[in-house]
Protein backbone atom coordinates (compact mmCIF):
# COMPACT_ATOMS: atom_id res chain seq x y z
CA UNK A 1 0.00 0.00 0.00
CA UNK A 2 1.53 3.52 -1.47
CA UNK A 3 0.22 6.50 0.08
CA UNK A 4 0.38 9.73 -1.44
CA UNK A 5 -0.34 13.17 0.24
CA UNK A 6 -2.93 15.64 -1.75
CA UNK A 7 -1.85 19.18 -1.50
CA UNK A 8 -3.35 22.71 -1.49
CA UNK A 9 -1.66 24.45 -4.36
CA UNK A 10 -2.98 27.78 -3.21
CA UNK A 11 -4.24 29.15 -0.06
CA UNK A 12 -8.11 29.38 -0.14
CA UNK A 13 -11.28 28.21 0.82
CA UNK A 14 -12.14 24.33 0.54
CA UNK A 15 -15.89 25.63 -1.89
CA UNK A 16 -16.49 22.09 -2.47
CA UNK A 17 -15.65 18.71 -1.30
CA UNK A 18 -16.99 16.05 -4.27
CA UNK A 19 -15.24 12.64 -2.69
CA UNK A 20 -15.88 10.49 0.15
CA UNK A 21 -13.71 8.14 2.25
CA UNK A 22 -12.71 4.91 0.70
CA UNK A 23 -14.28 6.06 -2.30
CA UNK A 24 -12.26 4.71 -5.65
CA UNK A 25 -10.66 7.61 -8.05
CA UNK A 26 -9.43 8.15 -11.33
CA UNK A 27 -6.64 9.62 -12.63
CA UNK A 28 -7.77 13.87 -13.01
CA UNK A 29 -10.76 13.05 -11.30
CA UNK A 30 -12.07 15.92 -9.51
CA UNK A 31 -11.18 15.92 -6.02
CA UNK A 32 -12.75 19.40 -4.31
CA UNK A 33 -12.68 23.11 -5.19
CA UNK A 34 -10.56 25.62 -3.56
CA UNK A 35 -11.89 28.77 -4.23
CA UNK A 36 -8.78 31.66 -4.06
CA UNK A 37 -9.43 35.39 -5.01
CA UNK A 38 -12.71 34.39 -6.37
CA UNK A 39 -11.15 31.60 -8.59
CA UNK A 40 -12.64 28.13 -8.38
CA UNK A 41 -9.56 25.98 -8.69
CA UNK A 42 -10.07 22.17 -9.17
CA UNK A 43 -7.96 19.38 -7.40
CA UNK A 44 -7.55 16.89 -9.17
CA UNK A 45 -6.46 13.26 -8.57
CA UNK A 46 -2.87 12.50 -9.54
CA UNK A 47 -3.21 9.06 -10.08
CA UNK A 48 -5.77 5.89 -9.68
CA UNK A 49 -5.96 4.98 -6.43
CA UNK A 50 -8.92 4.74 -3.44
CA UNK A 51 -9.39 7.79 -0.69
CA UNK A 52 -7.77 6.54 2.54
CA UNK A 53 -7.82 9.91 4.54
CA UNK A 54 -10.00 13.57 3.73
CA UNK A 55 -8.66 15.96 6.03
CA UNK A 56 -10.82 19.20 5.00
CA UNK A 57 -14.38 20.23 4.88
CA UNK A 58 -16.54 22.57 3.14
CA UNK A 59 -15.97 25.96 4.10
CA UNK A 60 -12.70 25.42 5.86
CA UNK A 61 -9.68 27.75 5.16
CA UNK A 62 -6.53 26.26 3.49
CA UNK A 63 -3.03 26.91 2.98
CA UNK A 64 -0.77 26.41 0.21
CA UNK A 65 0.91 23.07 0.61
CA UNK A 66 -1.64 21.98 3.64
CA UNK A 67 -2.48 18.08 2.76
CA UNK A 68 -6.01 17.68 1.62
CA UNK A 69 -6.45 14.21 1.40
CA UNK A 70 -4.63 10.75 1.13
CA UNK A 71 -5.06 8.66 -1.57
CA UNK A 72 -3.56 4.69 -2.09
CA UNK A 73 -2.54 4.45 -5.28
CA UNK A 74 -1.96 0.22 -4.57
Amino acid sequence: MAVINIVAEVTGKVWQVDIQQGQSVTEDDTLMIIESMKMEIPVDAPEDGRIVEILVAKDEAVVEGQILARLDIQ
